[in-house]
């Protein structure tokens, strides 16, 4: 499962995001099994072995419009008019060659007869009785898909630990796969600590909170493909903790907390981590979002996330979706970003990487523009409801103009 992940941070402060990335990567692989799963029940899944192309895609040279096939005469004149031979709708092909100055009716998808050398669209083409008239002939070999234009035979099309989306699905049909080889769904324990904690739907006291984290990560891990067992809100009760996660080391592939991992004395979950296998808190160097536990528990995956709601979010996206594609199989775990326009000025001390609730809109010129939600606090839950991601600003910057471009990871990135 694992290497060393409790190696001393580079230098005494914080440790930077990166750096926590770096040892996700390194630290932690494939945990689940291999099964073989009908083409429909993959999606989301992590390809386990390679996918190969059989035969060519196309396996012919094929039409790529609607209109006329011909063989371009020795003097062409514009427009052509050429006597039309044949008919070939798709799925079907023409028996014998097309000469020089013939033309064949055809249909997009449709093989293209030998001798034919171009296609023109039947918007360019007026039919008369028994020939067409080529208004506009376009150059030699236009709009014919050679055989194997999109995947030829043998090559490999889909590589093991590709996370499969509806394209890849696709793919997979297209060269007669019907089933494929995946890794079994990550097996992962939740729960949430801390006696200030009530179940939703449920009464409260006015100095209790409805637990909002277990609902949240609960969400995000299956958006991610993983099977969730929710043991609900856990009492600050070191025992209560300890015979939790013991319990769940046997069953799970990873085990998700939020809350209890900080240094307080009510906060046991770091505590029975350790002494059922192994921790290391990093305190990163990211806002919101500043301790993390990461290790093991009897040999099972341990995440600690931080208690306050848009912090517990926000690390799981940045650090807690890596590892579980890393567990699940997954080679790529980079979440997309792109530059927008900033519709916003802030400014911060250097030192810690910030990453800012923001909402997408379409500039005057056409532009996305990030506007950044008003209250930075970790604990309004609001804000990530309002956003579409996060604005990245990193360790070194201070400021960010008005108009400046800045890196947005959005949430449909980072979700899945």
């Amino acid at each position: 499962m694992a290497t060393d992940c409790s190696r001393p941070a580079s230098g005494s402060g914080p440790m930077p995001l990166d750096e926590a990335l770096a040892r996700v990567v390194q630290g932690f692989g494939p945990v689940t099994g291999v099964e073989t799963v009908p083409l429909p029940d993959s999606l989301g899944r992590i390809l386990a072995e390679p996918v190969t192309a059989p035969v060519d895609v196309p396996p012919a040279a094929v039409s790529a419009m609607d209109g006329y096939a011909y063989a371009t005469p020795a003097n062409p004149d514009s427009p052509l008019r050429l006597p039309v031979v044949g008919r070939v709708p798709a799925g079907a092909r023409f028996e014998g060659m097309v000469r020089p100055g013939e033309a064949v009716r055809i249909f997009t998808g449709a093989p293209v007869p030998a001798g034919v050398d171009t296609v023109a669209m039947q918007e360019d083409c007026r039919a008369e009785e028994g020939a067409v008239v080529v208004l506009d002939p376009p150059a030699r070999g236009a709009n014919i898909r050679p055989a194997g234009e999109d995947m030829t035979a043998g090559s490999v099309v889909l590589e093991a630990g590709r996370r499969l989306r509806a394209q890849e699905v696709g793919l997979a049909a297209a060269v007669g796969r019907n089933s494929l080889s995946v890794r079994r769904r990550l097996r992962v324990v939740l729960f949430s600590t801390g006696d200030e904690l009530r179940e939703p739907g449920g009464a409260k006291p006015d100095h209790a909170i409805y637990d909002a984290n277990r609902y949240t990560i609960g969400a995000q891990l299956a958006a991610l493909g993983a099977e969730v067992r929710d043991l609900g809100i856990l009492a600050d009760k070191a025992a209560a903790v300890r015979a939790a996660l013991e319990d769940a080391a046997g069953t799970a592939d990873l085990i998700v907390t939020s809350g209890g991992v900080s240094v307080g004395e009510e906060d046991h979950v770091k505590a029975a981590v350790s002494a059922l296998g192994s921790v290391d808190l990093w305190k990163l160097s990211i806002k919101p979002g500043k301790p993390l536990a990461l290790g093991q528990v009897r040999g099972t995956a341990f995440l600690g996330l931080p208690g306050n709601p848009v912090s517990a979010m926000v690390t799981f996206m940045l650090v807690g979706r890596p590892l579980v594609l890393r567990l699940m199989g997954a080679e790529s775990v980079q979440a997309p970003r792109c530059l927008v326009v900033a519709g916003f000025a802030f400014a911060k001390k250097p030192g810690r990487r910030e990453f800012l609730r923001a909402r997408l809109e379409i500039g005057a010129d056409g532009r996305p523009v990030a506007r950044k939600f008003p209250i930075d606090s970790s604990g309004v839950l609001t804000s990530m409801v309002e956003a579409d991601g996060l604005v990245d600003m990193p360790a070194g910057e201070t400021a960010i103009r008005e108009g400046d471009m800045v890196a947005f990871l959005p949430f449909t990135g980072l979700f899945g």
